[in-house]
């Protein structure tokens, strides 16, 4: 993720927030955001509950807890966080975050799939997609392990299926409409 992020590069990363869902236990994700803000100089930390959406920040779903959206009380997109049970075997799962931000957010959400087993993202993806989203996929070339970008490939959900180094430029490239 943190070369993904470092290829998008900080100035197109401050145009938006970033949602970054990790399947990982509730110790690791704090670190975890931070470090990722760190490597790209951006704010940083895990989702809280009713917290708006800010350009320029990076929020990571707490480990053990679904991360979402739902509009806020002007109206304004916060993050929704439940410990409901898991989805595709996991808490957190990213088609919980996706799915929210297909319904909030539309074409205008941008997403990718990194390594990962199982099949979570691919529902979400397919909502995204619905909406007129962009969805990336990482390649099995360079995924540990491709069940999540694959699942997400094989529905034919991947508006590209790319290798690590390239997802980076791809975002950007679809961020700004400039080519990558």
């Amino acid at each position: 993720m943190g070369e993904v992020l470092e290829k998008i590069g900080a100035a197109t990363l401050r145009r938006l927030p970033v949602l970054i869902v990790q399947h990982m236990p509730p110790i690791f994700t704090a670190v975890f955001a931070e470090h990722m803000g760190s490597r790209v100089g951006l704010p940083s930390g895990e989702g809280k509950a009713d917290e708006p959406l800010q350009p320029g920040r990076i929020y990571v779903a707490p480990g053990g807890r679904h991360m979402g959206l739902v509009a806020g009380p002007g109206r304004e997109p916060v993050i929704r966080l439940d410990d409901g049970p898991p989805v595709n075997f996991c808490r957190p799962a990213v088609d919980v975050l996706f799915k929210d931000a297909a319904a909030i957010f539309g074409s205008a959400t941008v997403s990718v799939i990194l390594t990962g087993m199982g099949s979570d993202g691919t529902h979400g993806a397919r909502a995204l997609v619905d909406a007129g989203g962009p969805v990336l996929a990482q390649d099995e070339a360079t995924s540990t392990v491709w069940g999540m970008p694959g699942s997400v490939a094989k529905a034919g959900l991947a508006q590209a299926v790319l290798p690590l180094p390239e997802i980076g430029p791809a975002l950007r490239s679809l961020i700004t409409g400039q080519p990558a």
